[in-house]
């Protein structure tokens, strides 16, 4: 899985799509940096960012590597846990 999400943040600029959280939202970080992460969710009302610690960033990625590997998806677990590694290590 190599498509790679962007979105542009009206004051941070760029951010890069870590992996979907849930239905509608997920998990973006600034492209560069990788320090400040965001909730993005989609909906009616349009694009909503929510900031969230690096702690809390860390566990929904663990929790969604978790998810991909009793759903049996191996090559998207492979791919995030490559994000994994390279953002929280």
């Amino acid at each position: 899985m190599t498509n790679e999400t962007y979105l542009n943040h009206p004051t941070f600029g760029l951010l890069f799509s870590v992996c979907q959280v849930e239905e509608n939202c997920e998990l973006y970080t600034t492209l560069y940096a990788q320090r400040l992460f965001f909730l993005v969710s989609t909906g009616a009302q349009g694009i909503e960012f929510e900031p969230i610690s690096r702690s809390e960033s860390r566990i929904l990625v663990e929790n969604r590597l978790r998810a991909l590997r009793r759903a049996g998806r191996l090559p998207e677990f492979s791919h995030l846990q490559a994000i994994h590694k390279r953002t929280f290590m």
